[in-house]
């Protein structure tokens, strides 16, 4: 039977800092398995422990699992250096311990990311011989030809030695030059290079999709929910 602090299980599970817990506990506010906790250092099986906070019950669970709609000048790590990251616009109800975001979007880049304290499962959905497909819109400053979409769906060989595996490419809308784009990697800048490669400049950039979990079109910009197990399921789940 495994055991690991309360306080720590607590941190995990909810929006209660450190400093939180400690008053409430000194307050007699914390109960584990019936009993009123003092000593947060105490420790009891994650899996299995029953905690309350103020009467409240406490979702014991150790990953969590969430969809965000990345704003623009948002930046996709856990520690912005003093900016503002993906994981400090989320509300309080879903922050926990531990979360990152699983892949990187860029400062200008919008749409669909993925943070999580699961660090297997972001290696797994990351990792390049996994092949997990990501959708993006891409508005360009111009228009492909033939040879330039032939090209993506071969493959790319930039002239610094980079290569891009095949990726599906298709013409949305001329008036706007605005396409849709499937890759399965996800080096640096690498759609933007893509269109660079044949003289097009990206002007907008948005993920809408993680294999075949598409971004949920009721959250607005900035807004952020968890996942079920059924949505989690598809970001890995192969096409047929």
């Amino acid at each position: 039977m495994k055991q690991e602090r309360i306080d720590k299980i607590i941190a995990t599970c909810s929006s209660y800092s450190r400093n939180e817990l400690k008053k409430a506990a000194k307050d007699g506010r914390v109960v584990c398995n019936g009993e009123t906790v003092y000593d947060l250092s105490k420790k009891a099986d994650p899996d299995i422990a029953e905690i309350y906070v103020d009467g409240n019950p406490i979702k014991v669970k150790k990953y969590t699992y969430i969809m965000l709609n990345k704003p623009l000048g948002v930046i996709s790590a856990s520690d912005g250096r003093g900016e503002k990251t993906v994981v400090d616009i989320l509300p309080d109800s879903l922050k926990r311990e531990g979360l990152f975001p699983a892949g990187r979007l860029d400062k200008y880049t919008t749409g669909f990311v993925l943070i999580t304290n699961d660090g297997d499962f972001a290696h797994n959905i990351l990792s390049p011989r996994h092949h997990v497909k990501k959708t993006y819109i891409v508005t360009t400053d111009a228009l492909l030809d033939d040879k330039a979409l032939s090209e993506f769906e071969k493959g790319i060989s930039l002239s610094d030695g980079t290569l891009f595996k095949p990726a599906s490419i298709r013409l949305l809308d001329r008036n706007t030059r605005e396409y849709e784009v499937i890759i399965v990697e996800g080096k640096y800048h690498q759609i933007k290079r893509m269109f660079s490669h044949f003289g097009a400049k990206v002007i907008k950039l948005h993920r809408t999709a993680m294999g075949n979990l598409t971004l949920d079109h009721e959250l607005a910009s900035g807004e952020a929910r968890e996942l079920s197990a059924d949505e989690l399921l598809k970001i890995s789940q192969k096409d047929d």
